[in-house]
């Protein structure tokens, strides 16, 4: 971490900005899929602890949001993405950031351990730091392989769900985790294509920045097809069903699709319309995650109604 010393922090802090500390988009999706993985579980939980459980994890991605911004702030002042941020703003100072980042990790720690189990709580502290500290204070400056191997941070919610209604981890919990994992690089690397320049300006070692946007893209091809190979082995559990299927399948031609496009591509073409379709590509992988997430939860909605078909019983 380099001193944001030319920041002002003359400015007052408003709730808002609190709030943005937190990171509430990837926080949204935190809760998301921790949801599914609580509620796909084979035990039931009682609302209220299953709602308090979910509070808590939102409330320790918002910590781990906190550190993170804390840590990076020299890095968000340089790159356009992420200057309006508060701390490069000026409107929080990085201390500030770390004491609220370090508090909330405490509180969400422990009261999930007092909601729900010490297993799910041991979780949740070890996703906090291996976010904060694995990725963002070691792999984030330090290798291109910063996306792979940090994506387990976003990866391990479902697996927290599922541990607040288990207590445990089993081969479906851990495929939720690889579906997440194996999908983030495509996603961030896709991202990185067009905001390549914030990277390099930063020095962060994005591998758009490493080894250059025709081998970011064969990598892009190359964890899609991994991706799809998870995402149908996954309709084949207890978790999964013809819903679930018929949606991967959907998503998963429209991904591979995608992901074609842009190994094809030349670049003087992708400049020329500012990456139109590798910003496309980016929502499109929003939409593919939502939509295996959705899917699973719908199978465990219809498993609760007993309106499963009774042929894909058979089939697996």
């Amino acid at each position: 971490m380099s001193d944001v010393t030319a920041t002002d922090y003359s400015q007052e802090a408003q709730f808002d900005d609190y709030f943005a500390l937190l990171k509430p988009r990837v926080m949204s999706l935190v809760v998301f899929t921790a949801a599914v993985g609580l509620l796909v579980a084979p035990i039931g939980v009682n609302p209220v602890i299953g709602f308090a459980s979910i509070l808590f994890i939102a409330v320790g991605a918002g910590a781990s949001g906190a550190l993170n911004m804390w840590w990076d702030a020299d890095i968000d002042e340089v790159m356009k993405r992420t200057q309006t941020r508060p701390v490069p703003a000026g409107r929080i100072t990085p201390r500030n950031a770390m004491i609220l980042g370090l508090w909330l990790s405490v509180i969400s720690v422990g009261m999930l351990g007092l909601t729900a189990n010490w297993f799910a709580a041991g979780f949740l502290a070890f996703t906090i730091f291996f976010y904060a500290v694995v990725y963002t204070m070691w792999l984030k400056r330090s290798t291109p392989q910063n996306i792979v191997i940090g994506g387990a941070s976003g990866a391990f919610p479902p697996m927290i769900g599922w541990a607040v209604a288990t207590g445990g981890v089993s081969i479906e919990s851990l495929l939720m985790f690889a579906l997440i994992f194996i999908w983030t690089p495509p996603h961030f690397w896709s991202l990185a294509l067009f905001m390549n320049e914030d990277y390099s300006k930063a020095g962060v070692p994005m591998l758009t920045v490493t080894h250059g946007k025709r081998i970011t893209r064969r990598q892009i091809m190359r964890y899609t097809v991994l991706l799809v190979l998870v995402s149908l082995l996954t309709a084949f559990t207890s978790i999964g069903g013809p819903v679930y299927f018929i949606t991967a399948l959907a998503l998963n031609a429209l991904f591979l699709r995608g992901a074609w496009g842009l190994l094809k591509r030349a670049e003087a073409a992708a400049e020329a319309d500012n990456y139109a379709d590798e910003r496309r590509f980016f929502k499109l992988s929003l939409v593919y995650l939502a939509g295996h997430f959705g899917a699973l939860l719908l199978e465990a909605t219809l498993r609760g109604l007993d309106l499963s078909p009774a042929i894909w019983l058979h089939l697996v």
